[in-house]
């Protein structure tokens, strides 16, 4: 029997939509590649002047424009630097908070608080040590003469070294992390402190238990595959700092898809495999409740083709 693809209700609901789009103009944040700085501090809904700056981060992708929310002195100290001794360090100023902008549109107030709610049911599971936490807002945003209802959210800045499930993570690639996440450890190269390998590892065992918690409990998991979806901080914790994509998990044989028809079910178990692989050194088990219906051979190459058609088909990205 053929493995069934099963597309998101969000992705359903965005085909419904697309009369709506053909009244939209490129003004629409929404609609928009990218935002400057002057577009963000240009919004009604954002005070001006404000006590606050803001800088676009270098993650900003599919589901929303991101920027950080910086302090003025800090910019300040970054751009003509402090003198330590006989030195003149410039300092990266660290944002106070990470400024979302999500993409998504609502039908109405109640399509809104579903994907809130999506974002909380993450919260109640990961948080707060294995997720980046963060506060989520409805705005009214008004474009041209109409308003609609804009989800932001401001969330935790997490200082750390992207995590990605399918690189080295060996116990020498995980102190190099580490100690690069670590202002402090600056001209260490090879020593790490005495017991920081265990502590990782306990965090990545805490992590997964987590995810398997919330697997069980509320038949969703987030979306653990995406290039720097998790990071890992100076003191080991592994923490999830993308929320806007959790997918249900099916025991069966659909293949469930995102929005974007990414297989992000699947993705994300198959990262959690390889977290408890390659951290922990456990080997790949068919037998493991969880893991059993979605490591079949088949399912998984599948699930591979599905990954190399969206590859070579950027546009349905757009």
């Amino acid at each position: 029997m053929p493995f069934s693809k099963k597309e998101s209700l969000s992705g359903r609901k965005n085909k419904g939509r697309e009369h709506r789009r053909r009244t939209l103009t490129a003004k629409d944040i929404r609609d928009r590649p990218y935002l400057e700085v002057e577009d963000v501090v240009a919004l009604n809904f954002i005070r001006h002047p404000s006590r606050y700056l803001f800088r676009r981060h270098y993650r900003t992708g599919l589901r929303s424009h991101l920027f950080e929310v910086l302090d003025p002195g800090d910019v300040e100290i970054e751009a003509s630097g402090i003198r330590i001794g006989d030195h003149l360090s410039f300092p990266r100023a660290r944002p106070l908070k990470m400024l979302r902008l999500f993409r998504a549109r609502f039908m109405n107030l109640d399509d809104a608080l579903q994907e809130i709610a999506r974002v909380q049911l993450i919260m109640r599971h990961l948080s707060p040590v294995h997720v980046a936490r963060s506060d989520e807002l409805l705005v009214d945003y008004r474009l041209g003469k109409t308003r609609e209802i804009l989800l932001c959210g401001l969330q935790e800045y997490v200082n750390g070294e992207i995590l990605n499930p399918w690189g080295t993570l060996d116990d020498r690639t995980l102190a190099e992390m580490m100690m690069r996440a670590s202002p402090a450890s600056a001209g260490l190269k090879t020593a790490h402190p005495p017991g920081l390998i265990e502590n990782v590892k306990s965090q990545a065992q805490s992590f997964v238990s987590k995810v398997k918690e919330m697997i069980v409990q509320a038949g969703h998991i987030p979306d653990l595959a995406g290039i720097g979806n998790l990071i890992l901080t100076a003191d080991g914790r592994l923490k999830l700092v993308d929320i806007n994509n959790v997918s249900p998990v099916l025991l069966d044989r659909t293949v469930y898809t995102d929005d974007h028809g990414y297989p992000v079910c699947d993705k994300s178990i198959e990262a959690l495999v390889l977290l408890e692989r390659k951290i922990l050194g456990r080997p790949l088990s068919e037998n493991d409740g969880i893991y059993e219906t979605f490591l079949e051979p088949l399912r998984m190459k599948a699930v591979a083709q599905m990954v190399r058609d969206l590859r070579l088909s950027p546009e349905k990205y757009a």
